[in-house]
């Protein structure tokens, strides 16, 4: 059995082939098609997280608009970058978020990706300290923000304060119980995945990776997920770890399928390099009738390996298009592979 949900990057341009125009048209169609997934029986709404590009953004409006709107699928995104991110700040949004949601929150954060423009996260405030890179500075970020979700007191109360305080240090506040266990980093290496094994995050395992192997995608992926797994369990946590990974996935059952994804162009693996220096694989794209794709993603050793599928989904296709494809794996393939 796996946890199945959908992946957007929220994409939005004024373009008129786009069923999605505007910022407004990729949020409000966000939380529809979260409330359309949850009604077809999906697991997951999970968000991709991109400054400075026409894309979703700030994820904590829209994950808590998403909470209320719902009652059981999980909320998530995939992944915030927390080279842009005020730790403390964020625990104060995240747990907001996540008691509206009733702790479905489930975040995925990661160093972040290439970027839009020359060093984001300056315009935001943040610098590396001295010795720091940007990802040094991304991993500092995330073990504060995880530590501060203990909920354990660290600041000095003022003897004068505008409210009563309770005894002791302070924590930030709303502090919503279990959501440190609902932390997920999204590793692009091995030893990235095993660093967050140790400290007792999730996996989120992309449809990209550094090409550390020359092996097939999904098969350099199912060695990071077990390298993870191998650390979770030397660290000795308690509790079981999850996993997911995402894919690309199009069960043709229609003409519209055909017509937007029967061509296969995208099924082998891509090599490229996203800096000058880094080597990076990108999965395949899956797109068949049914029972070929079944047959397809038995193959897949990484989907196999996770106990949670994230569909990407090309939102500006719209929220009816979206659902439907959403429940086409659902209704055709989840159930032949044991998903369901």
């Amino acid at each position: 059995m796996k946890k199945i949900g959908f992946l957007s990057f929220g994409h939005w341009t004024p373009s008129p082939q786009s069923q999605t125009r505007s910022a407004s048209d990729a949020l409000l169609q966000s939380i529809d098609l979260a409330i359309a997934a949850e009604e077809l029986g999906a697991d997951g709404a999970y968000f991709r997280v991109h400054h400075f590009a026409r894309q979703l953004a700030s994820p904590f409006p829209l994950l808590a608009a998403v909470g209320a709107r719902t009652k059981r699928i999980e909320i998530g995104t995939a992944v915030i970058d927390m080279r842009y991110e005020n730790p403390l700040y964020m625990v104060e949004d995240a747990g907001a978020a996540d008691l509206i949601a009733d702790g479905r929150l489930q975040l995925g954060i990661s160093r972040g990706s290439p970027e839009q423009v020359i060093d984001g996260w300056r315009h935001f405030g943040y610098a590396p300290a001295e010795g720091e890179t940007d990802a040094d500075m991304a991993r500092r970020h995330a073990q504060i923000f995880f530590d501060m979700l203990r909920g354990k007191g660290f600041a000095e109360p003022n003897p004068r304060p505008m409210f009563p305080n309770p005894p002791g240090l302070l924590r930030v506040e709303p502090h919503s119980e279990g959501l440190r266990d609902r932390i997920w980093w999204g590793a692009a290496t091995n030893a990235t995945a095993e660093w967050a094994a140790k400290l007792g995050m999730n996996l989120q395992s992309s449809t990209l990776k550094f090409d550390e192997g020359g092996q097939p995608f999904h098969v350099q992926q199912a060695i990071q997920i077990r390298a993870f797994r191998e650390a979770w369990k030397a660290a000795g946590h308690e509790r079981e770890p999850r996993v997911s990974v995402s894919r690309s996935i199009f069960a043709l059952v229609d003409d519209r399928d055909r017509m937007y994804f029967g061509r296969g162009n995208e099924s082998s693996d891509q090599i490229g390099f996203i800096d000058e220096n880094t080597r990076a694989i990108f999965g395949r794209s899956y797109a068949a009738e049914p029972d070929k794709l079944i047959e397809e993603l038995k193959g897949d050793e990484a989907v196999a390996e996770a106990d949670t599928l994230l569909l990407t989904v090309p939102n500006q296709l719209g929220v009816d298009y979206n659902a439907h494809v959403i429940e086409a794996i659902l209704t055709h393939v989840a159930p032949a592979l044991g998903w369901r």
